[in-house]
């Protein structure tokens, strides 16, 4: 009898000992948030292969992001190992769009740790000045091609946030702020860009109009604020807008972005300020105009009318949006209704190319920073982007992925379990900030390093320098097409001049300095 009370009271004790260490511990989000109960999760992940091998499913089989894909930003976020073995379980040659890349038969070499000029950051500037073309006041050269896309204050906790602030510091890349307003979570270091959307949080009048007056007063209070996008659409819910409920409505919230907290947060479908392309550009420029920042604009694609005519009202070069940023209809930060997830807007690649071709034609391609998102984030994708003629990329559900998103698919129920997208106290406190912040910037280098190799593995030392001839199509017939053939792109517009790319390279070489990855 006595032998078995003894081992009773051990067990207790055991069990109690790892459950007040679990709360105590800062690493592991899951396990503050459910203590004891959370190391089967990481029990079944350890045998999750094994179970999908010869029960669920394959490594590419899940959805949105694979197992594989998954794998490779968990490990790149925690700098374990994040190579794959025994080379690849795909059927390359009967999946259908099967992505090949053509290296070159003279690949450029890489530094490596020790070499004067290696660079631990794998820097990568944008080729082109962001607002350089209409000689912005305050026009600048984003030091990254990859950076956080727009995620908000209120789809993501608090400590998300300041997580996803503090990483794109430590990466030396921008934080797109989301429509839902500047937080004090976005001011802990890192650079942003604003997002404006149909509601004009952080810059609207008390009925909810757009207001000059407010938006320079918010500028004013955050200098860190390098650009503005103004936010047409997005890929989660093209052509809907935003909803957030009152229970989910803090005072901080509130706060950022300036509405009451008696009543849902309900966002137009449309803009209020213009109705038009012309008005639209005329909005654009009064912005630049009483601010001297690049202004641009963000869009899922549906009708292309809207695009011919932008292109063609700025080819007189007397308006102009400095950038523009393609999000695709896979785009999924945002929750919205299945069917405007599934069915409404263009996947990335199409929407993207039709566009590009758009401004092609009315040749003023050169004349702007484009930019891709919608599920660019792992380096086949993003060197893809870079093919189709993105200056520079925007990341969010792989940044979510890296600062421990599981995929849970919770995002609209406030009951995220890694407290990632949830305003719930108990489950953000199982988030902590600035062991996150290492882990996004840590999968920002890495995503940089990737795509850097590719890019010198076919040849160039930039991606700007990666043409659509780069890349190639299989289908599931041994037939194959290259980029530039399936997208109808005639010659590679956008790709720098001799000239910038000699000082994009030097740019390149000079700043080869600094810590790699933030250190766990």
């Amino acid at each position: 009898m006595w032998p078995a009370l003894v081992m009773g009271g051990c067990a207790v004790f055991f069990v109690t000992a790892v459950a007040v260490y679990d709360l105590l511990q800062q690493r592991h989000a899951i396990l503050r948030n459910f203590p004891i109960i959370g190391h089967f999760r990481y029990w079944i992940e350890s045998i999750g292969p094994e179970l999908r091998q010869y029960i669920v499913a394959a490594n590419n089989e899940e959805r949105p992001f694979s197992r594989d894909e998954r794998s490779w930003v968990y490990a790149s976020s925690k700098l374990a190992n994040n190579y794959f073995g025994f080379g690849s379980d795909n059927d390359m040659e009967l999946e259908p769009n099967y992505l090949i890349i053509k290296h070159s038969a003279f690949p450029l070499s890489a530094p490596h740790p020790g070499d004067a000029d290696y660079d631990p950051q794998h820097r990568a500037p944008c080729a082109h000045i962001l607002g350089g073309a209409r000689k912005r006041t305050h026009a600048f050269r984003p030091a990254s091609i990859v950076n956080v896309s727009g995620m908000s204050f209120g789809s993501l906790g608090g400590p998300a946030v300041e997580a996803l602030n503090r990483g794109c510091q430590i990466a030396g890349c921008l934080q797109n702020t989301g429509e839902g307003g500047i937080s004090p979570y976005h001011c802990l270091g890192g650079e942003l860009v604003w997002q404006i959307g149909t509601a004009y949080f952080a810059c609207r009048d008390a009925d909810g109009r757009f207001s000059m007056q407010r938006l320079r007063a918010t500028l004013d209070r955050y200098p860190q604020v390098k650009a503005i996008e103004i936010k047409l659409s997005q890929g989660a819910k093209p052509g809907a807008g935003g909803i957030l409920p009152k229970a989910k409505i803090t005072p901080e919230i509130a706060e950022s972005r300036g509405i009451p907290m008696d009543r849902d947060c309900i966002s137009p479908a449309g803009h209020s300020a213009f109705r038009d392309v012309d008005s639209l550009l005329d909005f654009v420029e009064s912005i630049a105009e009483q601010t001297g920042l690049p202004v641009g604009i963000k869009s899922a694609v549906g009708e292309t009318r809207f695009w011919r005519e932008l292109a063609k009202q700025m080819s007189s070069g007397t308006r102009a949006v400095d950038f523009v940023t393609i999000d695709g209809g896979e785009g999924g930060t945002g929750a919205g209704p299945l069917v405007f997830s599934d069915h409404v807007a263009l996947p990335f690649k199409q929407a993207f190319a039709r566009v590009h071709g758009l401004f092609v034609e009315a040749g003023v391609r050169d004349n702007v920073v484009f930019i891709g998102s919608g599920k660019v984030g792992l380096p086949e994708s993003a060197f893809m982007a870079f093919a189709l003629g993105c200056d520079m990329i925007n990341v969010a559900r792989e940044a979510m992925l890296a600062i421990g998103c599981i995929q849970a698919q919770k995002c609209h129920t406030n009951h995220c379990p890694t407290g990632v997208a949830t305003q719930n106290k108990w489950l953000m406190r199982g988030l902590v900030p600035t062991l996150k912040a290492n882990r996004l910037a840590n999968y920002i280098v890495t995503l940089r390093k990737e795509v850097l190799a590719l890019s010198r593995a076919c040849g160039v030392e930039h991606p700007a320098l990666v043409t659509a001839e780069h890349l190639e199509i299989l289908d599931d017939r041994f037939g194959s097409a290259t980029l530039a053939e399936l997208f109808h792109y005639e010659r590679n517009h956008g790709v720098p001049s001799p000239a910038e790319r000699e000082s994009l390279i030097a740019m390149m070489r000079a700043g080869r300095t600094g810590e790699t990855h933030a250190n766990e």
